[in-house]
């Protein structure tokens, strides 16, 4: 056990240096000028030990998306009795934003970060494609916990907050200063998901 847990935080710190190599060239040089060797020779790795950690290349700098997964899925599993699923959501959505959590990225020291994926047609492609892996997989965690018509539900939710997040992204590209880009966000954020509640509540 002892063994198996050694080699498992070497595997995590492998893969921290991996992706934090990897965002520092794209945040630098554009996630498209970056090639998966070059990240391999930065961080002293054979490319196969790139892919043996990241399937694609996109996931290099969205390599947060696990952490993002497992924390909407914990919200709604672990949510306390009386509080629906959407509620859950929101509650944790406003907790990311409050804290100026990476996960959320609606302060201004994102910007580049933003810029990158504006830039990049195949990172724009990957957000779409784990938006709808975030979606199914709170769609799961809402048919386990009971809630009625989960699928339609989870779709929802997740477009109201895709639309909401979105217009706060383009702001923080804009330039604006990130204070009452954050206010108006969570403000959103809270009645637009009360508004799905209450319709699919």
């Amino acid at each position: 056990m002892e063994h198996q847990g050694r080699r498992e935080r070497k595997k995590a710190e492998v893969r921290a240096r991996i992706s934090a190599v990897a965002t520092g060239l794209f945040l630098e040089r554009g996630f498209d000028e970056v090639s998966v060797s070059e990240v391999a020779e930065a961080a002293d790795v054979a490319r196969p030990t790139v892919f043996a950690h990241f399937a694609r290349k996109e996931d290099l700098f969205f390599d947060r998306y696990p952490e993002a997964e497992a924390l909407v899925v914990g919200a709604i599993n672990d949510r306390t009795a009386g509080t629906s699923a959407v509620a859950a959501l929101s509650e944790l959505l406003i907790e990311l934003s409050d804290q100026g959590h990476p996960l959320s990225a609606i302060r201004g020291r994102f910007r580049r970060f933003w810029e990158v994926v504006a830039e990049s047609r195949p990172l724009q492609a990957r957000a779409r494609e784990l938006l709808q892996h975030l979606e199914e997989a709170i769609a799961a965690a809402m048919e386990r916990t009971g809630v009625p018509d989960p699928q339609l539900t989870a779709a929802v939710a997740v477009a109201a907050f895709r639309t909401v997040h979105l217009a706060a992204v383009r702001r923080i590209l804009d330039g604006e200063d990130e204070t009452p880009v954050a206010r108006d966000y969570r403000a959103r954020v809270i009645s637009t998901l009360a508004a799905v509640d209450r319709l699919h509540g």
